[in-house]
């Protein structure tokens, strides 16, 4: 069993979870390393880095296979959708952007947010994506087409984090206002 981490020398580093023993550093970021992503074979890491960077690496090896640099700001967290082959960004542009896997190329921008978007996540079954913003809202987005389905408003502070129930019929966001 191996899990991936980060950390703040602007690395990302893969354990063996049994032994507890470095296998892999990441590196290549020139900023912190702010989120990880495994890809749903298991062969390959996204990383999130504050240098306005996200970048995918093959876990066999530590290569870094591209570097996603369209961001204007600190990339904040990475996600893959359920068959591995886009990838989705959240950004301190206020925005969260789906990228080809294959190329690296940008496909869709979300954009609508008033602040800085810390997380965002495909639904179970890859209709739907999630974002969570300092804006105080979460957002439901077509995944194909980058629409704004719908605005999620209740906190009364900037939002971390939102995941989907694994039904699609559900959803929970973490805000900095001490709810859920």
């Amino acid at each position: 069993a191996r899990y991936s981490s980060s950390r703040g020398d602007n690395t990302a580093r893969i354990w063996d979870a049994q032994t507890g023993q470095q296998l892999l550093s990441l590196n290549g970021h020139d900023g912190w390393v702010n989120s990880v992503a495994w890809s749903p074979d298991g062969q390959n890491i996204a990383t999130a880095g504050g240098d306005f960077t996200a970048k995918i690496w093959y876990v066999g090896t530590g290569t870094e296979l591209f570097t996603i640099t369209a961001n204007k700001k600190p990339v904040d967290s990475v996600a893959w959708n359920r068959d591995g082959q886009l990838i989705l960004s959240a950004s301190g542009d206020k925005s969260a952007k789906i990228w080809d896997t294959e190329s690296g190329q940008q496909l869709i921008s979300l954009n609508g947010h008033d602040d800085q978007v810390l997380a965002a996540s495909y639904s179970p079954d890859n209709q739907r994506i999630i974002t969570a913003s300092k804006d105080k809202t979460a957002r439901i987005w077509d995944a194909k087409t980058g629409q704004q389905l719908m605005s999620l408003i209740g906190h009364e502070s900037g939002l971390m984090s939102a995941s989907w129930s694994p039904d699609r019929k559900k959803i929970v966001t973490a805000g900095q206002d001490f709810t859920e």
